[in-house]
């Protein structure tokens, strides 16, 4: 049977490196996996799935569980500073996630599992579209096929800067925050500059909703349930650059993340409600739109004492968080359906640059440590044998 060497590895790396697709345009990435793939004799393989997205099934000889391990296929609009021979040859887009080296670790089990077919049940090696906006998880777990995929465990990893190279974070509980992208749009009346009267202006509605909204998370009672709370004004734009005209329009966006779907729904609800109060009080209409909708990923204690066990095993060293990590991820929408499973973070260097910086690079250290954690956790829920 087929086997892939680390050298065979790190070369699909940096090829998926220096051919990046933006979320939900990644058919040629899709393309590359499943060439890749077709050496390693799947028993399914399912293409499109969520849009580009690919799954590729193995079967065991007798029945059990179903394991999912999750990749990414997307890119970012980035443009990379890295002048090395693998460098991006789109312009402004570039792999500064390392998604093209998740790829390559779930391509390593591919080639792992057409020699060693798991005993029992099934293993899905799955690569979705678009993680960068949140949807892709969404749209693969909302496709009529993911049901006959239904998993009842759910893996994935994520490369990590600031920690050592090669070793793990995990634990129990929420792993990644949920965040979600805000639009407050109000629109009162322009008016000429030199009769404000005539018009309504937005601007001290918008001013004092950018105050409550610094305040929220402070005003929201704590609980242990909801978690911490954190809300970042990130753009405000008011009227236009017209000395002469008094504006009637103003937009205010905002990232509001939390520890928990639950403490999620509550800045929501809080930040609606004040701000439609004061909206009122000034009698300009507002409206609300949501983008870039992540919902917190947790992980079980099974999930993950099963990433512990495997880093026992493989002797990767690993630490047990305190809290979950801030950034988001979509995979919360597997481990959503899922009944057990977890996400873990793998080091890529204390001195590497950080996740969408235009110098980052994926580490190819990490390539063979991921994939024998995965395989670890996969011997342990489905078994491995070795093929007649």
């Amino acid at each position: 049977m087929p086997s892939l060497d680390l050298d065979e590895l790190i070369v699909l790396r940096k090829t998926l490196h220096q051919h990046p697709e933006l979320s939900n345009q990644e058919q040629a990435t899709a393309v590359r996996i499943l060439n890749a793939f077709q050496a390693f004799s799947p028993d399914e393989v399912i293409t499109d799935l969520g849009g580009t997205g690919l799954a590729f099934v193995f079967n065991g000889a007798d029945s059990g569980p179903t394991t999912l391990i999750r990749s990414e296929l997307d890119a970012l609009p980035i443009e990379e500073t890295n002048n090395f021979d693998h460098r991006s040859q789109v312009k402004g887009v570039s792999h500064k996630c390392g998604h093209d080296g998740h790829m390559s670790i779930v391509t390593a089990l591919g080639a792992e599992l057409a020699r060693n077919r798991p005993q029992k049940g099934r293993v899905v090696l799955c690569f979705q579209p678009a993680e960068e906006t949140g949807m892709g998880a969404i749209q693969v777990v909302k496709d009529a096929r993911f049901v006959d995929l239904m998993p009842d465990y759910a893996f994935a990893l994520h490369n990590y800067p600031s920690l050592e190279l090669g070793k793990v974070a995990v634990r129990a509980g929420t792993f990644n925050c949920a965040s979600r992208g805000m639009i407050i749009r109000l629109k009162g009346k322009t008016s000429h500059a030199a009769h404000p009267e005539n018009g309504i202006s937005p601007a001290n509605a918008m001013c004092k909703i950018i105050q409550e909204l610094n305040s929220l998370p402070a005003n929201i009672p704590q609980q242990a349930a909801l978690g911490r709370n954190w809300v970042t004004v990130i753009h405000a734009k008011l009227g236009e650059i017209a000395f002469g005209t008094s504006p009637g329009d103003a937009v205010v966006m905002v990232t509001l993340r939390s520890e928990s779907n639950e403490g999620m729904h509550t800045l929501v609800e809080e930040a609606e409600r004040f701000s439609q109060a004061v909206a009122k009080s000034e009698n300009l209409s507002i409206s609300f739109e949501y983008d870039d909708v992540f919902q917190a990923s947790v992980n079980s204690q099974l999930g993950c004492d099963l990433v512990v066990s495997a880093c026992e095993a493989t002797q990767t060293p690993f630490v047990l968080l305190d809290e979950p990590m801030r950034w988001s991820e979509d995979f919360g929408q597997f481990t959503a359906t899922a009944k057990e499973g977890a996400m873990f973070t793998l080091g890529a260097g204390q001195s590497s640059p950080q996740l969408h910086n235009p110098d980052y690079d994926f580490p190819d250290a990490l390539i063979p440590i991921g994939s024998d954690l995965f395989l670890d956790i996969i011997r342990k829920i489905n078994g491995l044998g070795v093929l007649a």
